[in-house]
């Protein structure tokens, strides 16, 4: 929670557009977004408001119900987080499911759109017709963009992360300015993970391996001098692949540092990050499992 301080700030509204069929999903993306506020909007300026349907929309007759979402929501937001899983939803009067209307709608008014694809395995009781229209979907709109996946939900957060911190610098808000009392160095660390394509096996299958790395961000306003960083716990399943020479990180830096997770280890994944911040050497340590 963000708690009792008052300050002044930047609100942006994060439109979460899925099928029903994946409400964790959704939760995970709310839960990132608070996550995301709690980390930065102090130092940043910025608050994410997320905004679904089924708690924030207001009940009232008088057109079609995606009509009144689109009002209501979708065309006064700043970021859409568009979600699928094995459905692709349900028609209305302008596009093949109202999920699909409001991606249309959002890049048509040139909003940030994200769209994620679940790779997890599918239902027993799937419902093909929406899952052969669900690929038809993506098949066509892979034609316009990058998409995303994600294979739970703990990947889905660590992309949503990714995917603020892009667009928070895209959108230039340009409110470092509202702060007017010093801070010194303040580090946040944020895991990702992105799945890459290794190579084809003889059968003409996909393998992936997965890459992992730590997002260290100074949005103090002290550069930090003699910066190194270490794994803490002599078992922990976590090892940098970093040069361990000091470096620097100014203010409002964000610098990315590799690791690499093993499958064994009994501590949790702490990293600790040693400064020097005017002459003074000090230390912080951050849970990044």
């Amino acid at each position: 929670m963000l708690g009792n301080m008052s300050f002044t700030a930047s609100v942006l509204r994060v439109v979460i557009a899925s099928p029903s069929d994946i409400p964790e999903a959704r939760d995970a993306v709310e839960g990132a977004l608070h996550n995301w506020n709690d980390a930065n909007s102090i130092s940043k300026h910025i608050v994410l408001l997320p905004w679904r349907w089924e708690t924030a929309s207001v009940p009232l007759l008088g057109g079609h119900p995606q009509a009144q979402i689109n009002e209501q929501g979708v065309d006064s937001a700043d970021i859409v987080i568009a979600l699928f899983g094995s459905r692709l939803g349900s028609p209305t009067p302008e596009a093949v499911s109202g999920t699909v209307e409001e991606i249309e709608r959002s890049v048509a008014t040139g909003k940030l759109v994200h769209l994620y694809f679940s790779t997890a395995p599918l239902p027993r009781d799937i419902d093909t017709a929406q899952l052969d229209g669900l690929r038809e979907f993506r098949h066509q709109i892979s034609q316009r963009g990058l998409l995303g996946e994600f294979v739970n939900v703990a990947q889905l957060e660590h992309e949503v992360w990714k995917a603020i911190e892009f667009d928070v610098a895209k959108l230039d808000l340009n409110v470092s300015a509202l702060a007017t009392v010093s801070r010194g160095v303040k580090f946040s660390a944020q895991p990702h993970e992105e799945r890459e394509l290794k190579e084809y096996d003889k059968r003409g299958k996909a393998r992936y391996t997965t890459r992992h790395w730590i997002e260290i961000t100074n949005s103090g306003d002290k550069d930090a001098t003699d910066v190194t960083f270490e794994v803490v716990g002599e078992h922990s399943s976590m090892m940098l692949t970093c040069d361990d020479e000091p470096t620097i990180i100014h203010a409002g830096q964000t610098r990315r540092l590799s690791v690499v997770h093993y499958l064994q280890g009994s501590d949790p994944d702490v990293i600790r990050i040693h400064w020097a911040e005017n002459g003074e050497k000090k230390h912080k340590d951050f849970h990044v499992g």
